[in-house]
């Protein structure tokens, strides 16, 4: 079930969005709220899976890392399967089912120096996955504040 999402909610994520180690105590004070309240909602947003408290890293930080966006275009109909076949590939940090010349974007992280360069995604990874009738791969030469969670 959905949570409402209130001004309240919004506050809070805008809180969390900015700092996500920012003390509940903080936020109260902030939104004149109580703690109480920072705190139950918080944990209905995260257990209702609205939202999630996590790490994020800037790639250009990552030694030998790059990421690359792919628009896949597939043979099936079946996208929500193909999408979480994608996700099981070591990697890919997320799939998105897109309208328009693609049926999927994924996103993937590589790195030469973890033994998964893009030649290798596509042997060792893509290869596993049937039903892929057309790849485009764009690289990421450049970003600006942009965040990625690092699971290599």
């Amino acid at each position: 079930m959905k949570i409402k999402m209130d001004e309240t909610n919004r506050a809070i994520i805008q809180q969390l969005s900015e700092d996500g180690r920012k003390a509940f105590s903080a936020i109260s004070d902030e939104l004149h709220i109580t703690e109480n309240t920072v705190r139950t909602r918080v944990s209905k947003l995260i257990n209702n899976k609205t939202m999630q408290v996590t790490s994020l890293v800037d790639p250009s930080s990552i030694p030998g890392a790059q990421v690359v966006f792919m628009g896949v275009k597939l043979a099936t109909l079946d996208l929500e399967r193909k999408a979480k076949e994608f996700l099981k590939l070591r990697g890919v940090l997320n799939v998105v089912v897109v309208t328009g010349r693609y049926d999927l974007i994924v996103q993937v992280l590589l790195s030469e120096e973890d033994g998964l360069s893009l030649l290798d995604f596509f042997k060792h990874e893509l290869d596993k996955i049937d039903e892929v009738a057309e790849v485009e791969t764009f690289v990421v030469y450049q970003s600006h504040n942009y965040w990625i969670p690092y699971n290599l």
